[in-house]
């Protein structure tokens, strides 16, 4: 009998607790989401079926060695790191003195743990390379600028601004998120209304690497909601756009774009980092690495490298920076108040982008010759080409042989831009503060 007993409570069945069960299907949700209904497959299969594993009872695969170690509520041991902290020798007193304790003692505390036997799972390992170190969002970004023609932006230079403006997105959304705090509606920090804010840039990678950056406690949610949304464009922009153009403005007809030289294309993304860099050297990072995936593009000379960034190395990391994200979709951090919070924000900020970038062509239609169609705005925002296909395919509701896409490929890459931009100016001033 106490051999069946032992057998039993051996089970993950038996350790199942309401949060890891409503986790376990959210993440089937995803994988739901990825494969019937097509929404992102390449980051909600992996997110979700990192989510699975990261909810298993007992397994732990999500667990840091120091999360192993309080998992494992062995007094003693307990006992040794409160006294490093300083706190009483129960868990959640342990995990309140963590969380306010500088990155360098937290990691004495992990090191310790691993001094007492304890090891981190795969998933936490996984985390701890792509995502903590911030590597994986970077070489996305590098894959992401091998795979962008620039053509259309610097033969419309004005487009420039469309993408711009969709950005006001972001800056609304951290507006947003403090007022929720203030209002004492749900609890967020300026960081992690920051990380918020980033998702109204419809840019993923860009969304991962700040809130890893940020608020890492809400990667899951922020990472979720980014690539739901981004998913969801054909249904977010299309009453927006309507709503604030007239059937006359979708039918503008815009000249057509000028043949942009091989040399201009070489030096853009070098003259672009130049100046941004140097301006504001936070942005370097993410825009570093998409212009330097660019430059392999364009300037031909090393063909089996840009092959490789677009197709076998942003594919390979995607996988694990999927699998990293779902690992923090653990139940005491993704069921949170702040998590609806992030999820109607979301959607919020791509409203918001969407309706300034309308807005900003209209108003430079206001004062200029050569009329933009207002609907190429809402692809500022940086869903890449997911956004410009939203504008030809609403344009040619209107007008069936008017084509915007090509058009709308120039705000949609300043959006990308403007997204690393904005993730630069959250990183200079928020840890500054």
């Amino acid at each position: 009998m106490e051999s069946l007993n032992a057998l039993l409570q051996g089970m993950g069945l038996m350790h199942l607790g309401a949060g890891q069960a409503i986790m376990l299907l959210v993440s089937l949700l995803l994988l739901w989401l990825a494969i019937a209904k097509k929404f992102e497959p390449l980051l909600l299969l992996p997110i979700g079926f990192g989510g699975l594993l990261s909810n298993i009872p007992e397994a732990g695969m999500a667990l840091t060695a120091l999360e192993s170690l309080l998992a494992h509520h062995d007094a003693g041991q307990l006992a040794v790191i409160a006294a490093k902290l300083n706190c009483a020798p129960d868990v959640h007193a342990i995990k309140e003195a963590l969380a306010l304790a500088l990155p360098s003692v937290q990691g004495q505390m992990e090191n310790l743990a691993v001094d007492m036997g304890y090891t981190p799972g795969v998933l936490a390992l996984f985390y701890k390379v792509t995502i903590g170190s911030g590597v994986a969002p970077l070489v996305i970004f590098m894959g992401v600028g091998a795979m962008t023609d620039f053509g259309p932006l610097l033969a419309n230079p004005r487009t420039l601004l469309l993408g711009a403006a969709a950005q006001f997105g972001i800056f609304a959304t951290v507006l947003g998120a403090l007022t929720l705090n203030y209002f004492g509606l749900i609890s967020f920090t300026l960081p992690q209304a920051a990380a918020i804010g980033i998702i109204g840039g419809a840019d993923g990678p860009t969304a991962i690497y700040l809130s890893g950056k940020l608020a890492p406690e809400l990667l899951g949610a922020i990472a979720v909601a980014a690539y739901s949304y981004m998913a969801l464009v054909p249904l977010i922009q299309p009453p927006i756009m309507k709503a604030l153009t007239t059937e006359t403005e979708r039918k503008i007809r815009m000249v057509q774009l000028r043949t942009v030289s091989k040399r201009e294309k070489i030096l853009f993304p070098v003259v672009l980092l130049m100046l941004v860099a140097l301006l504001l050297p936070d942005a370097a990072p993410l825009l570093g690495m998409f212009c330097f995936g660019n430059l392999m593009r364009e300037s031909g000379v090393v063909e089996r490298l840009s092959d490789t960034v677009q197709n076998g190395l942003i594919n390979i990391v995607t996988i694990f920076l999927g699998l990293s994200v779902g690992a923090k979709l653990v139940a005491d951090k993704f069921l949170q108040p702040q998590t609806l919070g992030i999820l109607l924000l979301g959607v919020i900020a791509f409203g918001i982008g969407t309706a300034a970038g309308v807005l900003m062509a209209k108003l430079l239609n206001l004062c200029s010759k050569n009329k933009i169609n207002p609907l190429i705005g809402s692809a500022g925002v940086s869903a890449v080409p997911m956004a410009a296909r939203v504008s030809n395919k609403v344009g040619l509701e209107s007008d069936a042989q008017n084509f915007l896409l090509m058009h709308a490929m120039g705000p949609n890459v300043a959006g990308v831009i403007g997204s690393a931009i904005a993730a630069g100016v959250m990183l200079k001033y928020v840890l500054a503060m």
